[in-house]
């Protein structure tokens, strides 16, 4: 009965911690309530990292959600509201950033990363078979193999008589 008490209360605080928020705006038409829906889903949460300002439940989400609807019953257009977000909190609330001097590298450097990367597997593998080349041509005459086979036959001999 106890270990049943104890689950049930468990359960409770788990649901009681995973409640999101819920917005209760208030909007002239459909179609204003479908502008704000897709404003606050294109936005990235400042705080989340990887998350759009809907589906965020901090605090400064919350906050952006009812400026937005703030805007949107002033008449500001999508783009109005866009451009105030970014100047306050910089092109990170974009998912996708336009394309500046600044933002150069976030949109380049995986291509340039993944392009230095083939470059040095490139080297990597020319120098391998440079090697390969070089220990084929490291063949001994027949000499030089007769020499080595006395060699090893002194060092043989030179062993069992010890």
């Amino acid at each position: 009965m106890k270990r049943l008490l104890m689950s049930a209360g468990l359960a409770l605080g788990l649901l009681a911690s995973a409640h999101a928020a819920i917005d209760t705006f208030e909007f002239a038409s459909e179609a204003e309530r479908q502008r704000y829906r897709n404003l606050i889903e294109e936005l990235r949460c400042p705080k989340c990292q990887n998350q759009n300002i809907a589906d965020s439940d901090a605090p400064i989400a919350m906050d952006l959600r009812g400026e937005i609807y703030r805007m949107l019953e002033e008449g500001k257009s999508n783009e109005q509201i866009i451009d105030f977000l970014v100047s306050r909190y910089g092109d990170f609330v974009l998912y996708k950033p336009p394309l500046t001097s600044r933002t150069l590298l976030l949109w380049y450097g995986p291509a340039g990363l993944l392009l230095i990367g083939f470059g040095v597997l490139g080297v990597i593998l020319l120098r391998r078979r440079g090697q390969q080349k070089d220990r084929s041509a490291a063949v001994l005459s027949a000499d030089e193999q007769q020499r080595l086979a006395a060699l090893l036959e002194q060092n043989s001999q030179d062993h069992k008589d010890r």
